[in-house]
């Protein structure tokens, strides 16, 4: 973190020194010229503070209004591009794919080539891929560009975090900035559906991605003005590993995503689940014996630590997949238009902060595990309310209020489940077993939302195929249930 006497707006080399001659005070003994004022007085820290977070900020709401915002793009990008479902979800997925596959390695690479170089380089191609998908003639080079924005989401979302960390270090002040960030963005990802419909509604879908250019420069600017680098580590960083599971995640991908419209026992899909299943043994044949494993396969030997993994998995699954089926079911089923069903969606995702604050009050009280536990449970039961009242004749408001109770629960839930992990992985292995929760509950992201355009398309789509849908996100949730209760000790 840059001093309190050292300007805090001096560039910074990627080894954490200041560039001489920029930003600091002048010699000792040199004269003021005449006519000129004395050197300027830093920002109070105050002011210094929010500059730094809202410049880290930026990369992490860009990324995440552009997760939720595609949940109300769908609809019209399948209208105005001719895309089928699969297509459609490859649109949404490419992103999430390239996103869960690379973020341990980007997580190495801000270790060994420093976490601000990265980080520019992952808002800077993050940056170029939105103008890719702005100008994409058809959906093939809109599948390419979102393929590109996941990767450089997850070059830039680890490293924001680790700047974050360095910018803060002192426990209170961290503490403090961690709950803004926080509900920064959760406030991003509950908005999101409503800026997506205002924009598709008005500009149309492409405005999706001409919005983030802006974001993406001054994102570029002011990193490099006011957040200072962070020292580069030597660091193994598991290539084999890293590409054996890319390709697992590919072919999963490919096979849920392709085999509704194909056919499930088409040679593609069948050879597509084969290569699938030989990547992933060969993944973990590889984890056991690496020196530098990808994983910290040590880790899982803690049960906590393996149960909260796979809850993170099923929530997950659970939480995007039902976003993604929402977002097609207001306006294929219910006929809204991208505004309309942005503005529906709201309760849905605005109660999430809501969420938030009743883990912060409650949940050092009952217990990380009971917190969980609970607020899936509240999930759970709102999902299979929704599954039996859908039809028809059902009023929106009380799709609405039991959307928005089931997510007050998802709201708990999120900050319940890093406590458990934090607790399972202890301050030795913070961050790696942080970063493997993150990567697993974006693979959890990734198969939910192909399994429920699956879904969708085997019950053709409607009141049916959402029911369906809804009732796939219950029995995920009552999983995560029963594997929190049972397989998370009570120390946290």
């Amino acid at each position: 973190m840059i001093s309190e006497k050292a300007a805090p707006y001096a560039p910074a080399r990627e080894d954490g020194t200041v560039t001489p001659g920029q930003g600091q005070g002048r010699p000792q003994g040199q004269a003021q010229p005449r006519g000129q004022s004395q050197d300027r007085t830093p920002p109070p820290r105050r002011s210094r503070d929010g500059t730094q977070l809202l410049v880290l900020a930026l990369g992490f709401v860009m990324a995440s209004l552009d997760t939720g915002i595609m949940n109300v793009a769908a609809n019209d990008l399948r209208a105005r591009l001719g895309l089928t479902m699969s297509g459609l979800t490859w649109v949404v997925d490419g992103y999430v794919l390239a996103f869960a596959a690379l973020l341990l390695l980007a997580g190495s690479l801000a270790k060994r080539f420093g976490a601000r170089r990265i980080y520019l380089i992952g808002l800077a191609v993050f940056t170029a891929a939105s103008l890719l998908g702005a100008v994409a003639p058809n959906g093939a080079v809109l599948v390419a560009a979102r393929f590109v924005q996941g990767a450089g989401a997850a070059l830039f979302m680890p490293s924001s975090l680790s700047l974050l960390m360095h910018a803060f270090p002192e426990p209170a002040r961290r503490a403090k900035v961690l709950g803004i960030w926080s509900a920064v963005v959760s406030t991003s990802v509950g908005l999101a559906p409503t800026i997506g419909g205002v924009l598709v509604g008005t500009l149309g879908w492409r405005s999706i991605f001409l919005v983030n250019l802006p974001v993406g420069l001054a994102g570029l600017l002011l990193t490099r003005r006011v957040i200072a680098a962070v020292p580069a580590r030597r660091s193994a960083l598991g290539g084999s590993g890293h590409v054996l599971g890319l390709l697992a995640l590919g072919a999963l991908s490919y096979a849920l995503i392709e085999g509704p419209g194909t056919g499930w026992s088409a040679p593609y899909v069948l050879g597509a689940f084969a290569v699938a299943a030989v990547a992933l043994v060969g993944f973990l044949v590889r984890e056991r014996a690496a020196r530098t494993p990808v994983l910290p396969v040590s880790l899982f030997a803690d049960r906590s630590f393996t149960a909260a993994n796979a809850v993170g998995f099923l929530f997950n699954f659970a939480f995007y997949g039902a976003l993604f089926v929402l977002g097609l079911f207001l306006q294929g089923a219910r006929g809204a238009s991208p505004v309309t069903a942005g503005l529906q969606m709201l309760p849905a995702v605005l109660v999430l902060p809501f969420g938030n604050m009743l883990y912060a009050r409650f949940g050092p009280r009952v217990g990380d595990r009971t917190a969980l536990t609970a607020s899936l449970a509240l999930s759970t039961a709102g999902y299979v309310l929704l599954f039996l009242l859908l039809a028809p004749g059902l009023p929106y408001w009380v799709l609405a209020v039991v959307l928005a109770v089931a997510n007050v629960g998802s709201g708990v839930s999120s900050p319940a489940l890093t406590g458990v992990l934090m607790a399972a992985a202890g301050r030795e292995h913070a961050d790696i077993g942080s970063a493997t929760l993150n990567a697993n509950r974006q693979i959890g992201s990734l198969v939910g939302i192909a399994g429920m355009g699956a879904v969708l398309t085997g019950a053709g789509g409607g009141y049916q195929g959402a029911g369906y849908a809804f009732a796939l996100t219950a029995g995920a949730l009552a999983v995560a249930v029963v594997v929190g209760r049972t397989g998370i000790r009570t120390r946290t």
